[in-house]
């Protein structure tokens, strides 16, 4: 009989966590809608088994797709650069508010030649993450289309977005002043909702520079909030 390791400490949610920016999140909620709190209350004593959820990862070649996932999963950073062939695969466990959760993070590469490929990962899932690079305004121009491919496997009316910029220590506070305009023009046209994050220093530096750099995270994913 295999019995799983207790929950990390640190991925026990029992309020709702803080979003990276006001102006630029999908909601304005301070805690859990009281329907979720029902829901988890009455799942708890009841049999339903974990809830799973799906979340895809898409965006351009080394914009630092495969870093952003290594620091929400392993809190780690890998300066030697490998290009993702095909897709990758992560599952991180939580408990929020008691329940437990399973979180798959489909890490999608960026090569033209694996697009074929690793679309047909994306289909099925509760949210999308594009990623761009805050010191390349290229790839914030693309995740227009990224965010166009990942859509045609899922429902648009069901899957929540997250627009995340990554490389913020690279980024120069002029530089970031002005991509910064252009990404949350380009979130509030997706309806996504904005990061700006480094996974070298595990950290994002706007409005709450203790928390570590975790684009939504498994919280964002309860409906009906």
């Amino acid at each position: 009989m295999n019995i799983l390791a207790p929950v990390r400490r640190d991925r026990v949610i029992g309020e709702l966590p803080q979003c990276f920016s006001k102006e630029a999140s999908l909601h304005s909620r301070t805690s859990f809608h009281p329907k979720v709190v029902g829901t988890c209350q009455a799942q708890r004593t009841g049999t339903v088994g974990f809830k799973i959820s799906k979340i895809i990862v898409v965006g351009d070649l080394s914009v630092g797709k495969t870093c952003l996932i290594n620091r929400f999963c392993k809190d780690t950073f890998d300066k030697n650069y490998k290009a993702t062939i095909g897709v990758d695969f992560e599952m991180e466990r939580f408990e929020i508010l008691g329940v437990p959760f399973s979180l798959q993070l489909w890490d999608t590469a960026g090569q033209e030649r694996f697009k074929c490929i690793a679309s047909t990962y994306y289909r099925g899932a509760q949210a999308i993450i594009i990623v761009f690079d805050l010191t390349d305004v290229a790839s914030l121009d693309h995740t227009r289309q990224w965010l166009a491919d990942a859509l045609k496997e899922n429902d648009p009316s069901s899957v929540l977005l997250f627009l995340v910029g990554t490389k913020k220590d690279l980024s120069t506070p002029a530089q970031y002043k002005l991509i910064e305009q252009d990404a949350r023009k380009v979130a509030k046209e997706m309806q996504a909702e904005y990061w700006a994050v480094s996974s070298l220093t595990g950290k994002q530096h706007l409005d709450h520079p203790s928390v570590s750099a975790k684009p939504g995270g498994p919280w964002s994913l309860w409906k009906g909030w």
